[in-house]
């Protein structure tokens, strides 16, 4: 059971969108740590980050939004399902779900 399992879609949608993708960026943030180190808790990163993408997904009225992030979880998903952690790939996805929001963007120069 991944961490965020118990967090409930009303819970998660009294965050804003940009609450919601800096606190996917978090978890993209401790996969990057996790690879970087060659930590075993890679996946585990990338399923909470699948989580969250998921409630927001389900969360997001606006089917545009949803679309792009039906679209990005793909992208993890293959990090995920990878047999080697791939450090440009992640960073570049990383990068896009930065790119989402304004507010998420000016963490870019800090995390990436």
């Amino acid at each position: 059971m991944t961490q965020h399992a118990s967090l409930s879609p009303e819970r998660w949608s009294a965050f804003s969108l940009d609450q919601q993708i800096l606190m996917i960026g978090n978890e993209m943030l401790r996969a990057s740590r996790s690879m970087r180190f060659k930590d075993t808790s890679l996946k585990q990163s990338y399923e909470r980050v699948l989580r969250l993408v998921d409630l927001t997904i389900e969360v997001n009225p606006r089917p545009t939004l949803r679309r792009e992030l039906l679209r990005w979880r793909d992208v993890v998903a293959e990090l995920y399902i990878s047999s080697e952690p791939d450090p440009d790939q992640h960073a570049a996805a990383f990068r896009v779900l930065l790119l989402f929001t304004p507010v998420a963007a000016q963490q870019i120069p800090f995390v990436l």
